[in-house]
């Protein structure tokens, strides 16, 4: 069984009059990749420094890698690694050199924090770059140093607030590479991201988040089996098995010509095995089927009643 890495219950956090986080409940299991979506001003930036011991909350129990924030934040500390929307590197250092003065900042000896630099600039494809200061890295470059910084002192929950924001595709999933092997070496990672192909992608669980409220948490499949449009398309081979299937099912014929049916349905197993247990009791032959579900793009606008989170203005 799962334990969990991360556990937030009853979160409260206002700056002013205006409340951020609203009594959040969240639990993400230890050695898996949690993603927060929500728009611009949700609060995924506020709940990440929360819980990186950051910013204090208003109200609210929370638990990092076993340490109890409120009790132990030196615990959880030494437990965590952060990585901003923006890279901290120093930039009048070199690559090796900003790894190095990790080492030092989490008072490994000479011979370790050398061995960790390189094992940390080879992981991450900086070697060629290890003598060069950050000035001359592309920002993919760039967020991957930051990256390995915070893994210097070996965390095993990770936090990534929008890691890939500005980058170019490419960057992209060379980050979320670094993302997949973080998660095979069994580290814990809550990523926010505005990207919803990003978190489709990485994430075993994934949190909405809306005014400081999780309004939806589940897998990807599962979000999109919330949102109503799904469908089953049934392909046939001629137009007697199609009209035969139409009555079955009682669903009508949108083109005949094109010999499909579109099945109204949530995609999931058992409605599969359902649907084509009716249509084998009828003796009715189906030449091919595809799954359609609403992507998340859907999710988020039935859930939060607006456009996906990239494309609300900052």
């Amino acid at each position: 069984m799962s334990t969990e890495a991360i556990s937030v219950r009853g979160l409260r956090k206002s700056f002013g009059p205006k409340r951020v986080l609203d009594d959040l409940d969240l639990t993400v299991a230890e050695g898996t990749v949690f993603a927060l979506l929500g728009p611009n001003g949700a609060g995924k930036t506020t709940t990440v420094d929360i819980l990186s011991t950051l910013t204090p909350p208003d109200a609210g129990e929370v638990r990092v890698a076993g340490h109890d924030l409120a009790g132990d934040p030196r615990g959880v500390r030494s437990a965590i690694a952060v990585t901003g929307q923006f890279s901290a590197v120093d930039g009048l250092l070199t690559g090796a050199e900003n790894l190095r003065l990790m080492a030092d900042l989490h008072h490994l000896d000479r011979r370790e924090g050398r061995r960790r630099a390189a094992e940390l600039l080879e992981r991450f494809d900086l070697v060629d770059a290890a003598g060069q200061v950050p000035a001359t890295y592309s920002g993919g470059m760039r967020r991957r140093l930051d990256l390995a910084m915070g893994l210097m002192g070996d965390p095993r929950v990770v936090f990534l607030d929008e890691p890939t924001t500005g980058l170019d595709p490419r960057s992209r999933r060379a980050m979320w590479d670094v993302v997949r092997g973080l998660l095979a070496d069994g580290v814990t990672i809550l990523l926010t991201t505005q990207y919803l192909e990003e978190a489709d992608q990485l994430a075993d669980r994934i949190g909405v988040l809306d005014s400081g409220r999780l309004v939806a948490e589940g897998t990807a499949d599962e979000l999109k089996r919330m949102v109503p449009g799904g469908h089953v398309r049934l392909q046939f081979a001629a137009a007697t098995p199609l009209a035969d299937a139409a009555r079955v099912l009682d669903v009508p014929v949108a083109d005949a010509a094109a010999l499909v049916l579109d099945v109204p349905s949530d995609g999931s197993v058992a409605a599969l095995r359902s649907l084509l247990a009716r249509l084998d009791a009828a003796r009715v032959d189906v030449a091919g089927l595809t799954v359609h579900t609403p992507d998340l793009d859907d999710v988020f606008l039935a859930l939060t009643g607006r456009a996906t989170p990239e494309e609300v203005p900052s």
